[in-house]
């Protein structure tokens, strides 16, 4: 059986706290196995016979929002998915290191992006701020600490009208180490 994580929008965020049994029954309630969360963060591992991660990604936010009353945008990858964004390196050593202070994360987005969305996102590079898109995700890397950028997840989706949350690097990394995550 397929075995997926969902990285979950507004989860112990901005005064919507979710306790992460609770996040875990819910998963359950939908008949996924294996559930398991990875920090508190709205990291959640589980496993399903569905093939299609569209329809697990609205199944989730629709059980989410009817058991929590708010929006939680859900953003499903394989484990093989979650292993291949680990160990993907957009960035130069000496660029990560230059940033080593600041902010090293990669962003879920709903589908890859057109030519137009990319170049759009692109210009929003600055002298602190780079950015890298490989598929459904978006990396970026900032000399400043996220609180501290001007770039922001707000920003990116109103220049893309596309949907999007944000994970650190390590955090994925981490993830895929601790769950046995493989290509």
């Amino acid at each position: 059986m397929p075995r997926y994580v969902a990285f979950l929008r507004a989860i112990n965020v901005g005064g919507h706290i979710v306790k992460m049994d609770d996040l875990r029954r819910q998963f359950e309630t939908l008949g996924f196995t294996g559930v398991e969360t990875f920090i508190a963060s709205g990291n959640v591992i589980f496993t399903s016979p569905s093939k299609d991660g569209n329809a697990l990604e609205r199944r989730i936010e629709e059980r989410l929002e009817k058991a929590f009353g708010y929006e939680v945008r859900t953003f499903v990858r394989t484990e093989s998915e979650v292993a291949k964004i680990a160990a993907y390196a957009p960035f130069k050593p000496a660029q990560v290191k230059a940033a080593a202070a600041g902010a090293y994360c990669v962003g879920f987005l709903e589908g890859p992006l057109k030519p137009d969305a990319v170049k759009a996102a692109m210009a929003l590079k600055t002298a602190d701020d780079e950015f890298h898109f490989n598929g459904r995700e978006l990396y970026w890397l900032s000399k400043k600490r996220q609180g501290e950028s001007l770039f922001s997840n707000a920003l990116l989706e109103k220049t893309l009208k596309a949907r999007s949350t944000f994970r650190g690097m390590n955090t994925v990394v981490k993830l895929a180490a601790k769950h046995g995550c493989k290509p």
